[in-house]
């Protein structure tokens, strides 16, 4: 057995047992296996690092270790530009779409709520996942470690909170989104996007109540659902204030979307 000498920085962390948290440690090998099989046997989803520096020098998923080798290991760097060194993943995504597990129905409406495109589907097993998000280019958002070290995904992000308006904030602050959130300009139910329509084109499926005194209404290109400005829209304008509220300063949480 030889040595190399680990370092990961940032929520790359969040992978790591406590004792290897912020600082260099050991890590034992036989052989020349390659640094992303390192990196994941120590528990980092290859999907989460965008930069390896061994020696000092930017280096690929395929490098094989070598004995004595430094390695230095970083991020996703959504917001920042760092082509002249080696990208791990094909470019950055300046308008991210997502993909959600199973697991995350709540994320993934509010992240509709607030204008992103995101698909979930109840019944998509892991494969269908994966393909989803390896053919449309979306950021497979999930709890599940194991799901984002497969190898054919190149864009996945392992969401840390439990709770659904911190999750919605934690995805907004990690792909630097705040400048692209828009309330209410998709469906919750399909993400389709919504456009404006006629009240007199949808007359029939209006409520004679609501037909009465209102007469702005937005209908989804994608499922055909309509919508309106009901009484729940003061709650959906609470979840978007709690969601992009400055980080120690959100109300206290609802039900989620």
């Amino acid at each position: 057995m030889v040595e190399a000498t680990f370092r990961f920085y940032a929520e790359l962390n969040d992978f790591l047992p406590e004792e290897r948290r912020q600082r260099e440690f050991t890590y034992e090998f036989s052989g020349s296996p390659a640094v992303k099989d390192a990196i994941e046997a120590l528990g980092v989803p290859h999907v989460e690092v965008d930069l390896i520096l061994v020696n000092g020098r930017s280096v690929p998923f395929s490098y094989r270790l070598q004995p004595g080798d430094r390695v230095a290991v970083y991020p996703m760097f959504e917001s920042l530009d760092i082509s002249p060194l080696t990208r791990l993943r094909p470019q950055p995504l300046r308008r991210p779409t997502f993909v959600a597990d199973v697991h995350l129905r709540k994320l993934a409406r509010l992240l509709r709520l607030l204008g992103f495109d995101v698909v979930f589907r109840d019944d998509a097993d892991d494969p269908e996942l994966v393909e989803l998000s390896v053919r449309e280019g979306r950021i497979l958002l999930t709890r599940d470690r194991q799901l984002l070290k497969h190898g054919a995904l190149t864009h996945g992000y392992f969401v840390r909170s439990e709770r659904p308006v911190e999750q919605a904030r934690e995805v907004i602050r990690r792909f630097d989104l705040a400048g692209q959130v828009r309330p209410f300009t998709r469906c919750l139910e399909c993400g389709g996007p919504l456009e404006r329509v006629a009240k007199e084109q949808v007359l029939e499926r209006i409520p004679p109540r609501t037909a009465a005194w209102l007469d702005e209404y937005v209908l989804c290109q994608g499922c055909g659902k309509l919508y309106w400005r009901g009484t729940h829209y003061g709650r959906l304008e609470h979840l978007v204030a709690e969601v992009l509220a400055p980080e120690g300063r959100g109300s206290p949480q609802r039900a989620g979307a």
